[in-house]
């Protein structure tokens, strides 16, 4: 399976997700739509699942060629991204061949911990990328087992301060610690930056927002314009 991690070295990463439960475009459908129009593009992957669950993964998986990281937000506080060893399973069995899941140290509510998640992973065939914050918990991930670590969380946890833009200075600092792939995600709403996160050390940049999320974009425009 880690042959799937070598393809992705190098290579942009697409996030397709929705992140409001009212969002016009929360339907599975609609996600595997832009997830093959993302590859179009150009993906070497896609990140999906979000708080659309399991089905959105099933949906992408089905539809596209490229490696997919499957995830599950449920909740919106602590650790909410594919939070418990059934939620890690059951993305997998929708078809993912990494499964995203938080790699901090905090409190799971099933009780379980990240090596736990990372162990049942691996049984059933997949891979493990550790969503982290900061160096020590992209150390203990790696220790733990993850395949891979990204730096989604940085800024989102109360142990390092957010950035303005993405956190290249975290990317270096994982990437010089430990051994397996570092991805680089959180804040990368310019081309500049996607290049910039590579040669810090990155094997693979995420980008979401900036590709998948039309109001965002939209708005961007708008608030550029001048004003009358």
């Amino acid at each position: 399976m880690h042959h799937i991690l070598e393809r992705l070295s190098g290579g942009l990463i697409v996030s397709v997700q929705v992140h409001r439960p009212d969002d016009p475009l929360r339907d599975p459908a609609i996600m595997a739509a832009i997830a093959r129009a993302a590859v179009e593009g150009g993906a070497a992957a896609i990140r999906c699942g979000g708080i659309g669950g399991v089905p959105d993964v099933a949906a992408v998986s089905a539809t596209v060629d490229v490696p997919v990281i499957g995830l599950w937000k449920d909740g919106t506080e602590g650790v909410y991204i594919t939070p418990t060893v059934n939620h890690a399973r059951a993305v997998v069995a929708a078809g993912a061949h990494i499964v995203a899941i938080d790699g901090t140290d905090r409190a799971r509510p099933d009780g379980s911990t990240f090596a736990d998640a990372v162990r049942a992973v691996h049984e059933v065939g997949a891979l493990v990328l550790a969503d982290v914050a900061t160096e020590a918990e992209a150390r203990a991930a790696e220790h733990a087992g993850a395949d891979a670590v990204a730096t989604t969380l940085a800024g989102y946890t109360p142990h390092r301060a957010r950035t303005e833009g993405p956190d290249l200075a975290l990317v270096e600092a994982v990437a010089a610690l430990v051994s397996v792939p570092v991805i680089a995600e959180g804040r990368y709403h310019r081309p500049v930056d996607a290049s910039a996160a590579i040669t810090a050390g990155a094997h693979a940049v995420v980008v979401g927002t900036a590709i998948t999320v039309p109001a965002w974009l939209t708005g961007t425009f708008r608030r550029a314009l001048p004003a009358r």
